[in-house]
């Protein structure tokens, strides 16, 4: 039968960057998830909307390969990695709360992946200061997390996240808790990436507001099943996702 890991599927089509293939997952008694079908093309922006235990942190994590699906497949590359430990899987994901090392500076934290690899200190320095302004924070080097706003930690945090070039980045509501400043910083900051930047890019999130500009599709989760997916505007426009957002 071959190594699961080996390729599974000859149509999987080569633009084809991801598949999730009947995801299943119960916490206890509760159906966190229930057969969530999904496809995300290479260089594609996508977010996952939806209120709060609607199953997307779920999604993400099994993804990200924090979780077991109790059921169905995570496709990679035409790869089957629902098996894989995190750090086999070229996937990076941002989460809430920056988990950005408080004793190392700005510099130290954004090259901390390149430095596990053993890479030269010429070349990760080179790397640095071009995440650095990727995410518009030229000079802050030598900087402490503790001197930096929320807005700028998480900007930090995917400067790190992204000097690896992972084929995916998953945000996990990267904007969570920050003020409206904070917030725009970071939506122009991953706007950035997008347009210039060669990356498939997962956004967590459950305010329709922010999404609405930001990527080219939508899928809405409603209690672990799918209630809509499409392009942003036509989903944000569907009367069954605006009565889910009002309660109806």
């Amino acid at each position: 039968q071959g190594n699961p890991a080996d390729s599974v599927s000859a149509d999987a089509g080569k633009d084809k960057l991801l598949e999730l293939k009947g995801i299943s997952k119960s916490f206890g008694t509760t159906d966190v998830l229930r057969d969530i079908d999904l496809s995300i093309e290479r260089g594609e922006f996508i977010t996952f909307l939806g209120a709060s235990g609607c199953g997307k942190t779920t999604t993400l994590r099994i993804i990200a390969g924090l979780e077991m699906p109790d059921k169905g497949q995570v496709i990679l590359e035409g790869r089957d990695v629902t098996a894989l430990e995190p750090h086999q899987r070229d996937v990076n994901t941002v989460f809430q709360n920056y988990a950005l090392f408080p004793h190392m500076n700005v510099e130290a934290n954004i090259g901390y992946g390149l430095r596990i690899r053993k890479v030269p200190k010429n070349e990760i320095k080179k790397n640095v200061k071009k995440m650095l302004d990727l995410v518009q924070l030229s000079g802050y080097e030598k900087r402490m997390p503790s001197e930096l706003s929320g807005g700028q930690k998480q900007r930090v945090a995917i400067a790190r996240s992204l000097i690896n070039s992972p084929k995916l980045l998953l945000l996990d509501e990267p904007a969570a808790g920050m003020n409206p400043n904070e917030t725009a910083e970071l939506m122009n900051t991953i706007r950035f990436v997008r347009d210039n930047f060669d990356m498939t890019i997962l956004l967590i999130e459950h305010d329709m507001k922010l999404v609405s500009g930001i990527c080219e599709r939508l899928t809405v989760l409603n209690f672990g099943h799918m209630l809509a997916e499409g392009p942003t505007g036509e989903v944000l426009n569907n009367p069954q996702v605006i009565a889910a957002y009002l309660g109806e």
